[in-house]
């Protein structure tokens, strides 16, 4: 696949390496399944979101994205669709009934289903898609080659250094809870977090604008 010429690719590793360490709302949901129930959990968690940039680099190679981005309906649609399901996510977290004792451990969520939550997560996010076309194409350069395939090649490196720096994330949030493990009231806290992440990247999603940018 095509690539920027050195200088470009290290300005475009550069910026890319410092938008995603910075927290957005991918970081705070690998964070909430990373201490709800674990750094596998976490890590699973973290390439389910990268699976779903990965789809939003695709339909941004592909045009999609940029149609969807100019239908005010389709962009309404997609973004209640996934402020609806975080708010789901939140909601069930807060109704779990809390089984940790010192003897026993709440029953974890299938890792499939981790999987799939965290693709569907991000895929449900409007300013993902938005995201990838305002700052993608600032590094595609079309006398360098296939545009879309330039979009897949920058998209790959920019979900890779994601999937590095979000799985940093998970592993250290999911270490902090097992040091709190078998302690009713760190497993209340775990809960309660998780659930409040949930419901607030719902809200944050709902009442995001068409116009922002920023947060991966």
């Amino acid at each position: 696949m095509p690539l920027p010429d050195t200088p470009q690719l290290v300005l475009f590793l550069a910026a890319a390496t410092a938008l995603i360490v910075v927290p957005g709302p991918a970081v705070f949901y690998v964070l909430a399944r990373s201490i709800a129930q674990g750094s596998v959990a976490g890590l699973v968690s973290v390439f389910g979101v990268g699976l779903g940039a990965m789809v939003h680099v695709g339909a941004a190679a592909l045009g999609v994205s940029a149609v969807v981005m100019a239908s005010a309906t389709a962009f309404t649609v997609l973004k209640f669709a996934g402020a609806a399901y975080l708010v789901y996510l939140g909601v069930r977290a807060f109704m779990e009934r809390d089984e940790t004792t010192a003897l026993r451990a709440v029953r974890p969520r299938r890792l499939s289903r981790v999987f799939v939550d965290g693709a569907v997560v991000n895929l449900l996010n409007p300013k993902t898609a938005l995201f990838f076309l305002a700052f993608l194409p600032q590094f595609v350069d079309p006398a360098a080659g296939s545009v879309p395939a330039q979009f897949l090649a920058l998209g790959a490196l920019f979900v890779v250094i994601g999937i590095v720096s979000d799985s940093a994330y998970a592993v250290a949030a999911g270490a902090l809870a097992a040091r709190l493990r078998g302690s009713e009231r760190a497993a209340r806290i775990r809960r309660w977090f998780s659930g409040s992440v949930y419901l607030g990247l719902g809200a944050g999603m709902a009442l995001a604008g068409g116009d922002d940018t920023g947060g991966q």
